[in-house]
């Protein structure tokens, strides 16, 4: 998968903000690597080049079956998410020349639900 340039890198970084603080009461922190949190639980952490490995990845909480799903039929786009896996966490390439933004957006407001307080999960739309 090719690496997205700087200015690419910039916009998809804008793209994921936009899409993470459109949900309710989530909060951005963080420079070079961003979480985005909702009452202080993490729904989606922005790691650029988190481990020396070049990538640029959104990871997000999923269900164990799902995160099964998704590394296992796309392992070029999902990984396994280091040290939180365990917790059901994987991790999207969002540096290659096409990102599927309504997937990542999905995959986001999927997170919210599972770790949003159920008052704020249950203001989302079904997608």
């Amino acid at each position: 998968m090719a690496r997205a340039t700087s200015k690419q890198a910039e916009q998809r970084r804008a793209r994921l903000v936009t899409i993470c603080e459109a949900l309710p009461e989530v909060d951005t922190t963080g420079s070079q690597h961003l979480n985005f949190r909702v009452r202080g639980k993490v729904i989606a952490y922005y790691l650029d080049d988190h481990h020396c490995d070049g990538m640029i990845v959104v990871s997000v909480k999923t269900t164990p079956a799902l995160q099964a799903m998704l590394v296992e039929d796309d392992p070029a786009c999902f990984s396994l998410t280091p040290y939180m896996a365990h917790r059901g966490w994987v991790s999207v390439r969002i540096d290659g020349r096409s990102v599927d933004w309504d997937k990542v957006a999905a995959l986001v407001r999927a997170s919210y639900r599972l770790v949003a307080p159920k008052r704020l999960a249950t203001q989302l739309p079904e997608a």
